[in-house]
């Protein structure tokens, strides 16, 4: 009969700390669309400086230039940690005839993916400027509209679109003539077959059902660039075991340790939609 050993037992957790890094990296959208710093070994703390723009102007040969005064505001982001906990017996460890490893490391690391998510997702209601309204279904012209006041800020890089799976929805359904246009251009032929909006107004459009729909069936998504939110990160996911004879299994206690703020206000816009089918 096999037997479980110290030494298999180690090589379990370490398949599950990587099964759970892996799932959490891949899993969370919205951190992959923003400003990441990495706080390790720098404490809890980053003060991140805020530039504000300066205008050059035409010179006068033989003149000295004036000087333009340039003053930083900063964003201070706290990391503080989050947590979920889960319990493997020795039943299961020895018996179970599933991968037992990549199963507990993708429900972990789904977990703490969840969180970030949902943690960066609450700052965009905190954007000043919001488009849409209470049960305004999001179209196409409304993208394009949130694009061009980005572009009206000089906002750099690109333009993220994170709505939520029933947002889309309506989108798709107002580009496809609610998925009966039969002579549509490369888009709506895309999102007909694939149900995929893409690239959209300059803007690359992502579903997230980590969005909240309120009691009014809305939600809140948002359309910014990279430099509109931040995310210091003191640790990604770890998992440390604790063995509990009493119990007769181990507990896998998974940790991370991050903070997010919001950047340059003006750099991301509130989505305000309809969300319900």
């Amino acid at each position: 009969m096999a037997t479980s050993t110290t030494s298999t037992l180690d090589d379990l957790f370490v398949a599950i700390v990587r099964e759970a890094i892996f799932t959490a990296q891949e899993t969370s959208l919205v951190r992959n669309l923003v400003t990441t710093y990495d706080l390790s070994g720098e404490g809890k703390t980053i003060q991140v400086p805020i530039y504000p723009e300066v205008s050059a102007a035409a010179l006068t040969e033989g003149a000295d230039m004036s000087s333009t005064t340039v003053s930083t505001s900063s964003v201070t982001i706290t990391a503080a940690e989050v947590g979920v906990q889960a319990v493997l017996s020795d039943l299961a460890a020895r018996s179970s005839a599933r991968d037992i490893a990549a199963d507990l490391g993708k429900v972990l690391g789904e977990a703490v993916a969840k969180k970030m998510d949902e943690d960066l997702i609450a700052l965009f209601d905190g954007f000043s400027t919001s488009i849409g309204a209470a049960g305004t279904e999001l179209t196409a012209p409304y993208i394009f509209n949130a694009a061009a006041r980005l572009d009206a800020v000089n906002a750099p890089g690109p333009k993220y679109a994170v709505i939520h799976p029933y947002q889309a929805y309506n989108l798709k359904a107002g580009l496809t003539n609610t998925f009966a246009n039969p002579n549509g251009g490369d888009l709506q032929n895309e999102a007909m077959r694939n149900g995929y909006v893409g690239t959209l107004g300059g803007v690359d459009i992502f579903e997230s059902a980590n969005i909240s729909i309120d009691g009014s069936d809305d939600s809140k998504g948002a359309v910014f660039v990279p430099s509109a939110l931040g995310l210091a990160v003191c640790w990604d996911i770890n998992i440390e075991p604790q063995r509990d004879a009493s119990i007769r299994g181990f507990e896998l206690n998974a940790t991370a340790c991050y903070g997010v703020g919001e950047l340059k206000d003006n750099y991301g816009i509130e989505m305000l939609f309809d969300a319900a089918l």
